[in-house]
């Protein structure tokens, strides 16, 4: 008769905790500030990891991440193939940046608002991106401001690179410009909770 192997048991506990943990801290933070948070739960591990997909691990250019929360998506990018250092992150949210620099070391976790982003990437005045995977929850905050954010990020990445973004609607959080950039679906993920709808938004190269 073999005997269990406890310890594997126990590390599935510990990990099973941690995710608890984690869980039921974005959801303090959801319900101290709403509108900072698109969901209640942190994003599932099959949409992160689609969202990270659309990097371009060949590239030399580093990734941007907007919003990474307690990490979930950060976690799918560096599994992807991207160097620590290779990511910066921006996390607007201050109880989320201590779990963020103790769990990714190595990388640029940012302290600040994304809206301002000029402003955040201030130590890296000409840095260019490959691409950016954004979890900010774009309906909380006006169209306007939600364009200009696109356009803001389009100017830190090549014509034609992705700004993959999720979000909880049935439309797109940024309507189109054919005459500038495209709008795709990417996919529409029901294990997440809430189920999410992604998009892809490219820059047309200039003639």
């Amino acid at each position: 008769m073999s005997k269990r192997k406890f310890p594997v048991r126990g590390r599935f506990s510990e990990n099973l905790t941690k995710r608890f943990d984690s869980e039921l801290r974005f959801f303090r933070s959801w319900i101290d500030k709403p509108k900072a948070l698109g969901a209640v739960l942190p994003t599932s591990t099959v949409t992160a990891r689609k969202m990270a997909s659309l990097i371009d691990i060949e590239s030399d250019l580093p990734v941007l991440e907007l919003g990474p929360g307690t990490g979930a998506i950060t976690k799918a990018i560096l599994e992807r193939g991207v160097a620590a250092e290779r990511l910066f992150t921006i996390e607007y949210t201050d109880e989320f940046i201590p779990q963020l620099r103790r769990n990714f070391p190595g990388v640029n976790v940012i302290h600040g608002d994304a809206f301002r982003l000029d402003e955040q990437l201030a130590k890296w005045p000409d840095i260019i991106f490959d691409s950016v995977v954004s979890a900010i929850p774009l309906l909380n905050f006006p169209v306007a401001q939600r364009v200009r954010l696109l356009y803001q990020l389009f100017d830190r990445i090549p014509p034609g690179r992705p700004v993959v973004q999720i979000s909880y609607g049935a439309v797109s959080p940024i309507p189109p410009n054919w005459a500038t950039y495209s709008v795709e679906p990417l996919d529409w993920i029901m294990r997440n909770v809430p189920p999410a709808r992604l998009w892809v938004y490219r820059r047309f190269p200039v003639a």
